[in-house]
């Protein structure tokens, strides 16, 4: 028989299932960040940094502050357990889930390196310089490869050189591998230089991976559509993600449920639950999200859980922003309470509150957490002060009481 979940519990499963709730250890190791990882299965990397990078936050959203120095040590150490690749869009993932990805790397050589008209395909004498180059003397960054290529020589994709179009192709394809980052700029390697040859051996057919990354992402989302299953691993193939649920219910790793108020074109929506989740009676928590977590990564989920519309407005021209450049969702228990767009002001050490916004009417408890939420990201990111410019379209004595509460905190 299908349970029916209430919203508030739905969302409340959800983000027990991510790691929310749970008590914060008072000193973060590497344990707590590999366990919190694991919960999560990905960890999608963004270059914006008016903050921090995105990849710091998810970790720190759940376990408070912790030194980043330990992550990455996990994540660009040689021989690191953990390996980037297009997993949810670019993302770290588990270096032994790189075999679970050889379907997609399967496609994208179909795509980009097989056929007349594929790009790899036209530009063999750049694929052949390329590989020569990493195998004499990788790993190498992009600008080390290219110092010895004409310069003239530009792709029309996103202004890239053909060599470092070439290499981006070559490793969706799974024949390059990121070795780590200099900075935050990749190094590539062939890929069995990389990745160890017991997994590179064992390649993980299809319908198995597409079965596995399915329970994963379900047990991940706690609770889930077919579409929120699909999007964390950017799955086209709707009739696999079916097929792989419908399985996973048979074998009893995973339970059909629905979710009062989750419809489309007013009947109810499908969803499944991992079979050995349990609903929390409530989720204390409140942190800072980036816009690439899990939890709101993708939008349509957001809205349905929360009922919290988001847009990143990195790529709207300034004077078209409502929210601002960089707008940080804030969790307080189990509601996205308000909307930050922050940026670290080091040269002040300052952390600036460029605009922010309540969703829904604010509770009186809000201010004082939100507060916290702010010192202690400053904190985190070793600011002296918190600087608030303006607080949205909120009343006038909201935005005076969070300085008050900020000066009291």
């Amino acid at each position: 028989m299908r349970q029916t979940l209430s919203a508030a519990e739905a969302r409340r499963l959800a983000l027990a299932a991510q790691g929310f709730g749970r008590t914060r250890p008072d000193v973060v190791s590497k344990q707590h960040l590999r366990r919190a990882f694991e919960r999560m299965a990905a960890l999608q990397i963004d270059s914006v940094n008016v903050f921090s990078r995105s990849h710091y936050m998810p970790l720190y959203s759940r376990l408070g502050a912790y030194d980043r120095t330990q992550l990455d040590e996990l994540l660009f150490e040689k021989r690191a357990p953990y390996v980037e690749y297009w997993a949810h869009m670019a993302a770290f993932i588990a270096i032994d889930d790189w075999a679970l990805f050889d379907f997609r790397m399967r496609d994208m050589r179909s795509r980009y390196r097989d056929g007349p008209d594929a790009w790899l395909s036209g530009k063999p004498d750049v694929v052949e310089w390329v590989y020569r180059e990493l195998s004499a003397r990788g790993p190498l960054r992009p600008a080390e490869i290219e110092y010895d290529v004409a310069r003239s020589r530009q792709s029309s994709w996103w202004g890239w050189s053909d060599v470092k179009r070439a290499l981006e192709l070559l490793w969706l394809c799974g024949d390059v591998a990121i070795a780590g980052r200099r900075g935050f700029e990749r190094r590539y390697a062939l890929v069995e230089h990389v990745i160890p040859r017991s997994v590179l051996d064992a390649p993980v057919p299809r319908a198995e991976a597409l079965l596995r990354l399915v329970e994963r992402a379900t047990r991940a989302l706690g609770v889930a559509t077919a579409a929120d299953i699909a999007d964390y691993w950017r799955v086209r193939d709707r009739r696999a993600i079916t097929a792989s649920l419908d399985a996973l219910v048979d074998i009893g790793s995973i339970t059909p449920v629905t979710v009062e108020g989750w419809q489309s074109r007013d009947k109810p929506t499908a969803a499944w639950m991992d079979a050995g989740a349990s609903v929390p009676r409530r989720i204390d928590t409140a942190a800072l999200l980036t816009p690439f977590d899990p939890m709101v990564w993708f939008r349509d989920r957001a809205s349905r859980l929360f009922g919290f519309d988001y847009r990143i407005e990195i790529y709207t021209p300034a004077h078209k922003r409502r929210y601002g450049y960089y707008s940080l969702p804030v969790l307080v228990d189990d509601r996205i309470v308000a909307r930050i767009d922050l940026k670290a002001d080091r040269q002040r050490s300052t952390l600036l509150v460029q605009s922010a916004w309540w969703e829904g009417e604010p509770q009186p408890n809000w201010i004082e957490r939100v507060a916290q939420v702010l010192l202690d990201a400053a904190s985190w990111q070793r600011l002296e002060s918190v600087s608030i410019s303006r607080w949205g379209d909120a009343t006038d004595s909201v935005a005076g009481a969070l300085p008050r509460a900020l000066r009291h905190g």
